[in-house]
């Protein structure tokens, strides 16, 4: 049975969200939504997804919700950055009467952004916002660290770190539904070993390489050519 996702980047239009360091919050988020419904679409089967806003336009907390519900979406995710001068990832549910799916969907999905983005955990957390308490369906809201937080601005600035941030919430996505690879295959069957996911990491943010091959995926020795002049060997 095809899965519904409704993803919502934060903001938008006159809202900017927190602005910091030469960046505004409606446009980060907008590129790891966008990019996290391009690697559900085109990777996995058996999925649907829908963006709250596909551009730079201002969408009200409400209807944010009432989009979601009309739809019928399986779940509800909420891409924001955060500010206030703190560090990290933390992610959040409603805090009044609340599933047992979304619970249970918040951890796996925390725990796959914090797996692979590998910064500081700030925890699973529970609060009254809007677009949680309105939906029908299990909901989350991510904070995608600091944006007046030079170290975490860096990492916005970096295609590379925001590829990384839409990865993992697309696969936390596939693993709560169990989704399949298209041409065979689940999310867990391309995550890069344990003696290797430090290794793996650097090598995408250095742009040595690129995301959008799984790291057990087969390399050919034109993509080695690539990987030899990327770290200068061929200089």
């Amino acid at each position: 049975m095809t899965k519904k996702v409704f993803l919502d980047p934060g903001h938008g239009g006159q809202d900017p969200g927190a602005v910091a360091n030469g960046l505004q919050e409606k446009d980060i988020v907008l590129q790891i939504a966008r990019r996290t419904r391009d690697i559900l679409l085109n990777e996995y089967s058996g999925v649907q997804v829908r963006l709250s806003r596909e551009n730079d336009v201002f969408i009200a907390l409400s209807e944010r919700a009432r989009l979601a519900n009309s739809w019928g979406a399986d779940y509800f995710s909420s891409v924001h950055v955060n500010a206030g001068g703190g560090t990290g990832f933390e992610s959040y549910r409603f805090n009044g009467t609340t599933s047992q799916a979304t619970v249970a969907n918040q951890n796996v999905l925390h725990n796959e952004i914090i797996r692979a983005v590998k910064v500081v955990d700030r925890g699973k957390k529970a609060k009254n916002f809007v677009v949680l308490r309105e939906t029908n369906m299990p909901a989350v809201l991510l904070e995608f660290l600091f944006i007046d937080n030079s170290a975490d601005a860096a990492l916005l600035r970096k295609p590379a770190f925001l590829e990384l941030c839409a990865r993992s919430h697309a696969e936390g996505l596939a693993n709560i539904f169990g989704l399949q690879r298209k041409g065979g295959g689940n999310v867990s069957g391309n995550k890069p070993s344990s003696w290797a996911e430090a290794s793996w990491k650097k090598a995408l943010l250095k742009g040595v390489m690129n995301e959008g091959q799984g790291p057990k995926e087969p390399l050919t020795r034109e993509q080695l050519a690539v990987i030899f002049d990327r770290i200068g060997m061929l200089e």
